[in-house]
């Protein structure tokens, strides 16, 4: 599979196991200590090819996110769950970790962000669905992170990710159906 866009990864060995799982070009940003001269270089890829950012499912990895978005708005963004990205000795999360499929899965589920966009999904749909303030919030929260693949997010986070991803409220409804009938089997 080959990707137009450049993808942004953290290392050398993200674009290792990137180079394994599709034909593309890689920026590394060193790790979380983004410079300018790497931003310049994003805003440049993404002008002429455009940008996929693809870091860790980690706090270091969502900071990148966040520098980069600020600086280079219009990326598009290729989300891991953590399980997916967890090493086997359990001592590491990132890219280099995932299997190939789980990265080319990654790559074809790209998100474009919109800032600009409004949603129909309130506060109050949130608090209803116990994803905030409740007992269980964080669980149904990830889970519902894990079933959009929109990254992690904590609950004030949480609305602004979803009118980000521009997720409709049926999108939303149909992922917390499922959530909700997940738990069911459970029980």
């Amino acid at each position: 599979m080959r990707i137009k866009e450049v993808i942004v990864v953290e290392g050398r060995d993200d674009t290792v196991k990137i180079h394994l799982a599709v034909d593309a070009d890689t920026i590394e940003t060193n790790g979380s200590a983004v410079n300018k001269d790497t931003l310049q270089q994003i805003q440049h890829a993404q002008t002429k090819r455009g940008v996929i950012v693809f870091t860790d499912p980690d706090y270091p990895g969502q900071r990148i996110r966040a520098i980069i978005n600020e600086h280079v708005p219009g990326c598009k963004h290729a989300f891991l769950k953590k399980d997916e990205a967890r090493a086997k000795n359990n001592k590491g999360i990132g890219i280099e970790h995932a299997s190939v499929q789980s990265i080319q899965k990654a790559l074809q589920d790209v998100y474009e962000l919109n800032e600009l966009y409004e949603t129909d999904i309130t506060k109050s749909d949130l608090i209803q669905f116990g994803l905030i303030g409740g007992p269980r919030a964080s669980y149904r929260r990830n889970r519902l992170n894990q079933f959009l693949q929109i990254g992690h997010t904590n609950g004030k986070q949480l609305l602004k990710r979803l009118t980000m991803f521009q997720i409709t409220h049926k999108q939303f409804e149909e992922a917390i159906k499922h959530i909700i009938q997940e738990e069911n089997n459970d029980h």
